[in-house]
């Protein structure tokens, strides 16, 4: 069996970005890792590089900034990752620059896609999530967070990236048959210095509207309010993935919650008392079908 894995990034070192730790995180799995460069302002292809090794395969990319809605120019680069896995890969490990996978979970993560290797029905392996928030200390457990979704794909043509990367289906339209992995995707793109996450969205917005304009200086003293933007969190109390352990401990910046405090309407309310209750997630939308 072989399994490679991909992803796509363009200016990590600028929005502070793990992609090396990403990337890393997996690398004892795969037999290559495609990494898809965008026209970067910064060291981002030397900090691939850095890694160096033989199993890292780098190609370069110019986004097209005109696909400004919906983020339709992240699933346009998934794709072109994709399109560079050797055709004799049987599956293919997408991971998205900010997240990680802990090593708990790599083997796991094998024996699922051996078991499923010759069921040809199987078209994907789904994910559970773990979102952190603001710092490495705590999770979002809200609704607003997607809870599952595929990062292990059959490596056949007809699989496409969905709409904006979040996930991937035929080029029919159809959602792809999945099993469940049993393993989680660790996702940091809400952890970094509050200067930087306010520079990273105010890029990252103008992907999603056109109407967005993009502050071209962003002063020092400005910050992301996580506070605002948080309406349900806990506190994290595991292990996190070991390739994150430099990362956390050179954290410089302090974010501290009242995981007590909630911000629902009535009805997220009811659904999150329900969920917590039961473990069910109603009225979930599922981009994939879990046979």
């Amino acid at each position: 069996m072989k399994i490679s894995g991909f992803t796509f990034v363009r200016n990590a070192v600028k929005f502070d970005y793990p992609v090396v730790e990403s990337i890393t995180s997996i690398l004892s799995i795969v037999h290559e890792f495609i990494v898809c460069i965008g026209n970067c302002e910064d060291g981002t292809l030397e900090l691939v590089q850095s890694i160096n090794s033989p199993k890292i395969k780098i190609f370069h990319s110019v986004w097209d900034d005109s696909l400004r809605e919906g983020g339709r120019v992240l699933a346009v680069e998934t794709d072109k990752a994709f399109a560079h896995i050797s055709p004799d890969s049987d599956w293919a490990f997408y991971l998205q620059a900010d997240e990680v996978v802990h090593e708990d979970d790599l083997p796991k993560i094998v024996q699922a896609a051996q078991e499923h290797l010759d069921n040809k029905k199987v078209e994907g392996l789904l994910f559970k999530y773990k979102h952190f928030y603001g710092t490495y200390d705590y999770i979002g457990d809200s609704r607003r967070w997607y809870n599952h979704e595929i990062r292990l794909i059959r490596n056949i043509p007809a699989v496409k990236s969905y709409r904006d990367a979040q996930g991937f289906r035929l080029d029919n339209d159809r959602k792809l048959n999945v099993k469940l992995a049993n393993a989680s995707v660790w996702h940091y793109g809400w952890v970094r210095h509050p200067h930087k996450q306010l520079e990273k969205l105010n890029t990252f917005y103008s992907l999603w509207s056109k109407d967005h304009q993009v502050a071209q200086n962003i002063d020092e003293q400005e910050q992301f309010d996580f506070f605002k933007d948080a309406d349900s969190l806990k506190l994290f109390t595991g292990n996190h993935p070991a390739v994150m352990k430099k990362r956390i401990e050179e954290k410089n910046w302090q974010v501290n919650f009242d995981v007590t405090k909630k911000k629902f309407s009535f009805k997220d309310k009811l659904l999150y008392k329900i969920e917590k209750l039961t473990g069910k997630r109603l009225f979930n939308y599922k981009n994939y079908k879990i046979t």
